[in-house]
């Protein structure tokens, strides 16, 4: 079964155009970010951390993790020659909690990267590599500081291949 999404662009002034969602939701695009205009290519680097994010604390709180605080941040790596395509990806999920496991955290962002996540599926089979990172702050009984990285997923290679 599939779903069908639609979106629709318009022009509305010289370089700003707005999107329209088939869900009623509007974006508008643009070089001017004093004007809250949003890049393209940042809207995709926003899409992954958003679309992990959710998977991401669903399956936490599903794991009964205690998260205070979530943070998720993507840097990527823009190459110049056309197109100018997003090359390299991290995605950081930064977590602060109260007795968080490591292994629970790491595992809720490997299944976001190889199954849930239809944007890192997109982007990892394209030109894209993606770097899925983690950073842990958990306080109780036994208090954690842990960073590192979960999984690579990308270029050219379906992350729902990975998870096999």
């Amino acid at each position: 079964m599939t779903r069908e999404r639609i979106a629709e662009v318009v022009l509305e002034g010289k370089d700003r155009f707005v999107a329209r969602t088939g869900t009623g939701r509007s974006l508008v695009f643009g070089d001017a970010s004093e004007a809250n205009e949003y890049s393209p290519v940042e809207s995709i680097l926003a899409s992954l951390a958003a679309c992990s994010a959710m998977d991401v604390i669903a399956i936490a709180l599903k794991k009964r993790q205690n998260v205070e605080r979530y943070e998720i941040h993507a840097v990527g790596e823009q190459r110049d020659e056309y197109p100018q395509v997003l090359t390299e990806v991290t995605v950081t999920h930064e977590v602060w909690g109260v007795d968080l496991s490591e292994q629970a955290i790491r595992r809720c962002i490997e299944l976001s990267a190889t199954k849930y996540c239809p944007v890192n599926a997109m982007v990892s089979a394209g030109a894209t590599t993606v770097h899925h990172r983690y950073a842990i702050h958990s306080t109780g009984a036994t208090p954690v500081e842990a960073a590192g990285e979960v999984i690579t997923t990308g270029p050219y290679r379906r992350p729902d291949v990975l998870a096999e």
